[in-house]
């Protein structure tokens, strides 16, 4: 019996993420202007984030068609698919299409599409849930529930350098976004319960609001040892080491693994963002 972990180009995975637990995923579409790009393996991902920079027009993304979850359905059994927040994003509704489409002609398969209520760092967690499960020999509706749960309780946090580009794509107040920047005020947003993105604190300054970030950490309870923390950055590798570090003297997670955002990512990331999920 064929296995497939499958989720869209908003997971950030490192290589060796994606090797260990053999996700595939389904590339969301990027656009700067007039400039159009596919969010694969193929991206000159530090082209992309320079292009970014220099263009007047915000990033804008499009979600995979269900055709194209199609294509990475075919010659599995078993398929756990996990796509970005259904309240940030069309991908999961792209996703259920496709697992309707696709079991007219293969009855047989085991589709669950997972909405993670969550993006980049929270879906990475997601995927090595579904991938611990499986390990563990746990039966098909098991896994389902048992990562369904651990959806609900899961946390992802944020602390962006700008909120222009999440402002301009509607996932954030734009008003939010003008005050913080007139101020130098630095925002930490969560996700919320219902998948949304909502602001959590106001710091002024880069450097408290990065202390604020691992101080929050401690308020969402217990059991760390229990837990994995995810830290995905975009082109802030250097902080995101520091933050291992000073998380490590304080709070004893099971594991810690840095990855760099993607191009869906990094497009409302922007450079300098950081994004953790535990």
């Amino acid at each position: 019996m064929k296995i497939k972990i499958i989720a869209d180009s908003c997971c950030d995975l490192s290589p060796k993420l994606k090797q260990l637990t053999g996700t595939q995923l389904v590339p969301i579409k990027l656009q700067i202007g007039d400039s159009h790009f596919i969010d694969n393996e193929d991206l000159d991902l530090a082209n992309y984030i320079q292009r970014m920079k220099e263009s007047p027009f915000s990033p804008k993304t499009a979600c995979p068609s269900p055709l194209d979850f199609i294509e990475h359905f075919q010659g599995a059994d078993l398929i756990f698919c996990v796509t970005v927040s259904k309240a940030l994003s069309g991908t999961y509704q792209s996703a259920v299409i496709a697992k309707q489409m696709y079991l007219e002609e293969h009855p047989d398969t085991t589709i669950h599409i997972f909405d993670s209520k969550s993006a980049s760092a929270g879906e990475t967690l997601v995927v090595l849930k579904i991938h611990e499960l499986i390990q563990q020999g746990l039966e098909f509706e098991a896994i389902v529930s048992k990562t369904e749960r651990f959806i609900e309780e899961m946390e992802t946090i944020f602390l962006l350098e700008s909120l222009e580009h999440l402002a301009k794509s509607g996932r954030l107040n734009p008003l939010l976004a003008k005050i913080a920047n007139f101020f130098s005020i630095k925002v930490i947003a969560k996700k919320s319960r219902e998948g949304t993105i909502t602001l959590d604190q106001k710091v002024r300054g880069y450097n408290k609001a990065f202390q604020r970030l691992i101080d929050t950490i401690g308020t969402y309870g217990r059991y760390f040892e229990e837990k994995t923390l995810i830290i995905s950055h975009c082109n802030a590798f250097d902080r995101a080491q520091t933050l291992q570090r000073e998380v490590e003297k304080r709070y004893p997670f099971k594991a810690i693994h840095i990855v760099h955002t993607g191009g869906a990512s990094s497009s409302y990331a922007d450079e300098g963002g950081i994004i953790i999920a535990f």
